[in-house]
């Protein structure tokens, strides 16, 4: 069903394109119908405005996918209908759902206008970035061993998992592949063929470079330990089991350059400058001298609600929006 919905719409779509240039009607886009069953239309605004409440990280691979667009539609309509029998039945006009209704929207409209704050917040930084890039190279001169990369190797190893040995096998198994190496072996082959890490398959033994904290603490002693690109350790055990490793390159740690780490510090510039003026208008809300709470009057609605029957104060269960798949 969603993906003849898709179809529909473009087709919906292109067919109101080609009946505006036949007829010389003035295009209104947002009135384009993208979607429609017998009693509802979703119009292209409609569905930009729910598009839009995907996270802009997720939207680009959520709008490839003709199923996600077509679930999604498909929610809408089910959706859109029920809303529609709903104000037939004249559930909207009823005071506690008339006052639902009005707390959805300043939930929405509160949202619009943080997110207006923030961007009026951020063109107004990017109007100023090069003075914030003068103060990030400021604030790297003032600090520059927080820009300190620690020292790193590059490695290489070979594992016998000690789930699948006793410990004195797989330690055996270890100085048994250590010997072959000394005897001429290629390490990393020898890694592909008797290593027991799972990814040995796919990197032939080769860990990439790494920190002391990104291993456990007695493999990265063993690692950092090794002196020349070339050199083995001896067979050293870890929380996984018995390995070898062979030093394949070092850097000693170094301070990275402005250039290197300007855009984060710009970046955590721009965020405590936009946290800043967002934060502003809340506290001024939060802070005005006019905010009251009426406690008798709050007491008294409460202790209606609490000698009320319980099946009385639930609110109405979901519809299930059946016919629509997951987004």
């Amino acid at each position: 069903m969603a993906q003849r919905i898709f179809r529909r719409v473009l087709v919906g779509v292109i067919g109101l394109g080609l009946a505006q240039l036949v007829w010389g009607a003035e295009p209104d886009p947002g009135a384009t119908p993208v979607a429609r069953n017998s009693a509802v239309t979703i119009t292209r605004t409609e569905f930009q405005g729910e598009i839009l409440r995907i996270p802009p990280e997720m939207r680009a691979e959520f709008i490839a996918s003709p199923k996600r667009v077509g679930d999604l539609l498909t929610q809408m309509l089910v959706r859109k209908t029920l809303a529609s029998q709903a104000r037939g039945e004249k559930l909207d006009q009823q005071p506690v759902n008339a006052a639902r209704i009005t707390n959805e929207i300043d939930r929405v409209l509160a949202q619009l206008r943080l997110a207006a704050v923030e961007d009026a917040a951020s063109q107004a930084f990017e109007a100023k970035r090069a003075g914030y890039v003068a103060r990030a190279r400021e604030l790297y001169a003032a600090d520059q061993n927080r820009y300190r990369l620690p020292d790193e190797v590059s490695a290489s190893h070979i594992l016998f998992d000690q789930k699948k040995h006793t410990a004195e096998d797989a330690k055996r198994l270890a100085q048994e592949a250590r010997a072959k190496v000394a005897s001429g072996a290629d390490f990393n082959v020898l890694a592909k063929q008797v290593s027991e890490d799972p990814s040995a398959e796919q990197n032939a033994g080769r860990l990439g470079w790494f920190t002391r904290e990104r291993m456990d603490p007695a493999f990265s002693k063993a690692a950092f330990a090794l002196k020349a690109a070339g050199d083995v350790s001896e067979p050293v055990q870890s929380a996984f089991g018995w390995h070898i490793i062979r030093l394949d390159d070092r850097r000693a740690s170094r301070i990275r350059p402005f250039d290197e780490v300007r855009d984060n510090i710009v970046a955590g510039l721009k965020k405590k400058f936009v946290d800043e003026r967002r934060d502003a208008v809340m506290v001024a809300i939060r802070d005005d001298p006019a905010n009251a709470i009426e406690d008798a009057e709050v007491k008294a609605m409460l202790d209606n609600i609490a000698a009320e029957p319980v099946h009385s104060q639930s609110a109405p269960a979901p519809a299930a929006q059946s016919g629509g798949g997951k987004k």
